[in-house]
C-alpha cells in the first residue's frame, strides 16, 4: 500500500506542478537548473573561489531549498485552497482514506526528497559536475558531492519539519530547543556542520556518513511522529499581530499585511524564511574565509543574500490576491501594487534589520552597517521584477521554465557582482563598499521603475 501511495503522490505531484507552471513546458525546468548551475560553477573560480568552496555552497543552498520544502506545516489548508480551490492534497486525506497521517506524512516527505532528486537536485550536480570535470575534478569527487547534496536535501526537510512540528505542539519546547543548539555550538564549540551531510563531501568515511545522516534520520522521526495540521488563524497571537496592522491608513498595504497575519503560520514565516537564509548565510561566509583565508564584507554578504530571500515575504504577501478580482473595484493596478510594495518592505526590511542585529554578535557594526544600505535596493529590485514578470501571481516562477530562467538571470545580474564586491574588499575596501552601495542604489531604482510598469502592463492584460 505504501508504494501505491508514493506512485499516486509522485503523480499528483507532476500534475500539479505541470498545470500549474507551463504545461509541457515545465519538463524543460531540469535544462535550466543544469545551465544556471554551471553558469555559476564557471564564474564564481574567476573571484578566486576555488571549486570545493562552489560545491560547499552549492551543498548549503540545497539545504536552505530544503528546509524551505519542509515548511508544509507553514503553507497551511488556506494557501492551498486559494492556489488550488476546492481540493485535498493527497497529505492531507487522512479522514477520508483508511492510513494514519503520520504514514501519509512520512511518505509525502520521501516523496519530496526523490521527486526534487531528480528534477532539480540532480540537473544542478551534473550542471556543476561539468565544470568541475573540466576544471580537474574526479568524476567520483562529483559522485560524492551528488550524494551530499541530496542528504542535504532531506536533512534540510526534515530540521523544517521537525522544528514546525515542535513549534505546533509548544512553544516553549520550541524556544527550549533552539536553545539547547545555541549552547551546544556557542558554548561548547561543537562545530554543526561535521553533524550534517556536508561531512560527506568533506570527509568521505563510513564515520561521517553515519554522523551526517543519522541527525537526518533523528529529525524526520520527530517531525513525522510531533507534525499536526492546525488551522489557528483564530488564536490569540493571530489576533495580537492583526492589531499591529490594523493602524496602517493605507487599506491597500493594509489588506496585504492581513492577509500575512491570519494566514497559518502568521508573520513567523517571514521571519522564520529569513532567518534560515541568515544562517545560511554565515555558514557560506566562515566557510569561505576557511578555505580561501579571504574575509567577505559581511554587511554586502548579508545584505545582498537577506534582500534576495524577500522574494518569499512577496510570495506570501499575494499568496490570497485574486488579480481579475481588483477590476471589479475602483483601483488602479498602480496603486494595488504600490501598496502591495509598502506591506512587502515593512515586513521584509524589518526581518533583515533584525538579522543584522543579530550578526553584530560576531561582526563589527561598522561592516554590517554597509548591509543596512544594501537591503533595501537589492529587496525593491526583486519586488520589481517579479511584479513586472509575474503580477501578483509570484508563485508561476517557481516552475514556469521560461519566467524562472528570466528571473534568474535578473537576479543575477545584481547578486553576481555584489558578491564579488564582498570577496574583493581586502584589494580595495573602499571601491568595493562604495560600489556595491552604489550598485545596490541603482538596482532599487530600476525595481521602483519595475514597479511602476508593472500596474499599466498587467492591468492591460487582464483587461484585454
Amino acid at each position: 500500500m505504501t508504494g501505491a501511495l508514493f506512485r499516486w503522490m509522485v503523480c499528483e505531484e507532476w500534475r500539479l506542478h505541470s498545470h500549474l507552471f507551463g504545461g509541457a513546458r515545465f519538463g524543460a525546468f531540469p535544462l535550466v537548473v543544469a545551465l544556471l548551475t554551471a553558469v555559476g560553477a564557471w564564474l564564481l573560480p574567476m573571484t578566486g573561489t576555488p571549486m570545493a568552496t562552489v560545491a560547499s555552497g552549492l551543498v548549503a543552498l540545497v539545504a536552505f531549498f530544503g528546509l524551505q520544502v519542509g515548511t508544509i506545516g507553514l503553507v497551511g489548508r488556506d494557501a492551498l485552497r486559494d492556489v488550488l480551490g476546492e481540493m485535498t492534497l493527497l497529505v492531507f486525506s487522512a479522514r477520508t482514506l483508511p492510513l494514519s497521517f503520520r504514514r501519509l506524512l512520512a511518505t509525502f516527505l520521501l516523496k519530496d526528497i526523490c521527486y526534487y532528486t531528480g528534477f532539480v537536485l540532480t540537473p544542478a550536480v551534473v550542471g556543476y559536475g561539468v565544470v568541475a570535470v573540466a576544471s580537474g575534478t574526479t568524476p567520483a569527487s562529483v559522485a560524492v558531492l551528488w550524494v551530499a547534496v541530496v542528504a542535504a536535501f532531506a536533512f534540510g526537510a526534515s530540521l523544517s519539519l521537525a522544528l514546525v512540528a515542535v513549534a505546533t505542539r509548544s512553544r516553549l519546547a520550541f524556544v527550549g530547543a533552539l536553545a539547547a543548539g545555541a549552547v551546544v555550538v556557542v558554548g561548547l564549540g561543537v562545530d554543526p556542520v561535521a553533524y550534517t551531510p556536508y561531512a560527506l563531501y568533506a570527509d568521505p568515511s563510513i564515520f561521517a556518513a553515519v554522523r551526517g545522516v543519522a541527525p537526518t534520520l533523528a529529525l524526520a522521526a520527530v517531525g513525522v511522529a510531533l507534525f499536526r495540521p492546525v488551522d489557528d488563524a483564530g488564536s490569540a497571537r493571530h489576533r495580537a499581530t492583526e492589531r499591529l496592522f490594523t493602524g496602517v491608513s493605507d487599506p491597500l498595504t493594509r489588506q496585504s499585511l492581513l492577509s500575512v497575519a491570519r494566514s497559518s503560520g502568521s508573520v513567523g514565516k517571514v521571519v522564520f524564511s529569513m532567518g534560515v537564509l541568515f544562517a545560511v548565510t554565515a555558514l557560506l561566509l566562515g566557510r569561505i574565509t576557511a578555505a580561501t583565508g579571504i574575509q567577505p564584507q559581511p554587511g554586502v554578504a548579508f545584505g545582498t543574500l537577506l534582500g534576495l530571500g524577500a522574494f518569499t515575504t512577496y510570495s506570501w504577501v499575494t499568496q490570497f490576491d485574486s488579480p481579475r478580482a481588483y477590476l471589479r473595484y475602483p483601483v488602479a493596478y498602480a496603486d494595488v501594487f504600490a501598496g502591495t510594495l509598502r506591506a512587502y518592505l515593512a515586513l521584509s526590511l524589518s526581518a533583515a534589520a533584525g538579522y543584522l542585529a543579530v550578526a553584530t554578535l560576531w561582526y563589527p557594526a561598522a561592516e554590517l552597517a554597509v548591509g543596512a544600505l544594501v537591503v533595501p535596493g537589492v529587496a525593491v529590485y526583486v519586488f520589481g521584477v517579479a511584479a513586472y514578470l509575474t503580477g501578483l501571481s509570484p508563485n508561476e516562477l517557481l516552475f514556469d521554465t521560461a519566467l524562472f530562467a528570466l528571473f534568474g538571470a535578473a537576479l543575477a545580474a545584481l547578486a553576481v557582482p555584489l558578491l564579488v564586491a564582498s570577496l574583493v574588499v581586502s584589494v580595495a575596501p573602499t571601491a568595493a563598499v562604495g560600489g556595491a552601495a552604489g550598485l545596490a542604489t541603482g538596482a532599487g531604482a530600476v525595481g521602483w521603475w519595475l514597479t511602476g510598469r508593472a500596474g499599466p502592463r498587467w492591468e492591460g492584460r487582464l483587461r484585454g
